[in-house]
């Protein structure tokens, strides 16, 4: 079982906010950390996700991170007394690695890299969106095809040291196939026998993970996507049912 990760937000303190956040978040500090809150009251409502559920989301996904072993998203907590009530509390983690995922000049393609999507930039100049061939970034992409995930952009993969992380997990979980995401080099690939324990780790503990978080049917989509992965024996391909690049990839 996983311990509660609900918390006091009583003794929370508002450093600010962050303004290119979509929804509203702020930077805080809690119990001597630095945290990203994101209250409930805040969030931008969706066409497509019910309203009031991305926070809880956001916890569900570190949840499930953590008891499937997948340890790619950052602690993640629940406050209900926050300063702008009920809401996600996240730890900041501070990215002191290289970028992992990022436009670079066509033809200039670091070499390893894998090349995902052509285009133009706003001056339109010919790029190309690359993200490297590193092992915490497949783990991370393996997770993103459990959750469902409909919007791992670049700006949403941290690296300190040799660890990844993603953050910014409260549009998935969708009962529907909204997989959008730039990591897509390992499309098609068969899955290791590292990654089919993860994977049947999340089989095991996804309903006392998911359960206090989802809805029934969105935690059930969850466990059906790991049967299928299991299944095929493959990453997923990016198909042509939905876009599969999110927007802005940045």
């Amino acid at each position: 079982m996983n311990p509660d990760p609900r918390v006091d937000g009583a003794a929370m303190e508002l450093v600010g906010r962050l303004v290119e956040a979509s929804n509203a978040t702020f930077l805080a500090r809690h119990e001597g950390r630095d945290v990203v809150y994101k209250p409930v009251a805040g969030e931008a409502p969706l066409w497509d996700f019910p309203r009031h559920s991305l926070g809880r989301r956001e916890v569900a996904a570190h949840a499930l991170s953590e008891a499937a072993g997948f340890s790619v998203v950052p602690p993640t907590r629940w406050v209900e007394d926050g300063p702008f009530g009920a809401g996600s509390l996240q730890d900041w983690v501070e990215a002191d690695g290289d970028e992992l995922a990022q436009l670079v000049p066509l033809g200039a393609e670091p070499e390893g890299w894998f090349a995902v999507v052509e285009g133009v930039d706003a001056d339109e100049n010919e790029v190309v969106l690359v993200h490297a061939d590193h092992p915490g970034l497949r783990r991370l992409a393996l997770f993103d095809v459990v959750v469902n995930n409909a919007d791992r952009k670049a700006g949403h993969i941290l690296r300190r040291d040799e660890e990844v992380f993603g953050i910014d997990h409260g549009v998935c979980f969708h009962h529907e196939d909204k997989l959008r995401s730039i990591l897509w080099g390992w499309a098609d690939q068969p899955l290791t026998q590292d990654e089919r324990a993860l994977v049947e780790r999340v089989l095991e503990v996804a309903e006392d993970s998911l359960g206090p978080w989802l809805h029934p049917v969105e935690a059930a989509a969850c466990l059906s996507r790991a049967r299928q992965l299991l299944e095929s024996g493959r990453m997923p391909s990016p198909g042509q049912r939905w876009p599969v690049i999110p927007w802005p990839p940045i």
